[in-house]
């Protein structure tokens, strides 16, 4: 193999290890966040983990944290749950950032 495979090679590795931790990372955003998200609807438990899941699941619908975003952004209005778009957007970003130190951690 020559130096320039051998580069392309571990650059590939790399990319896909990036792509993993990213992947892992966003999930358990979405997990903190559902979670989060679920004590201000009053859930707990069982009912709290049930939710996070479809906080999770909410995360397929499309590339990018809108669709997230749009589930608790619903649920919260249904609930009558005062919180602005801005501290649910902060508030991902900081589960996101824990998210990434627990992933990291674990690694």
């Amino acid at each position: 193999m020559t130096t320039f495979d051998d580069r392309e090679d571990k650059f590939e590795k790399k990319f896909a290890l990036d792509a993993e931790l990213r992947f892992k990372a966003e999930a358990r955003r979405n997990k903190l966040v559902g979670l989060w998200a679920a004590e201000l609807l009053g859930k707990s438990g069982a009912d709290a983990d049930a939710y996070a899941k479809e906080v999770i699941k909410a995360d397929f619908e499309e590339a990018g944290d809108e669709d997230v975003f749009r589930k608790i952004r619903k649920d919260f209005d249904a609930a009558g749950v005062e919180q602005s778009d801005h501290q649910i957007r902060r508030h991902m970003d900081e589960c996101l950032a824990e998210a990434v130190r627990q992933v990291q951690s674990e690694g």
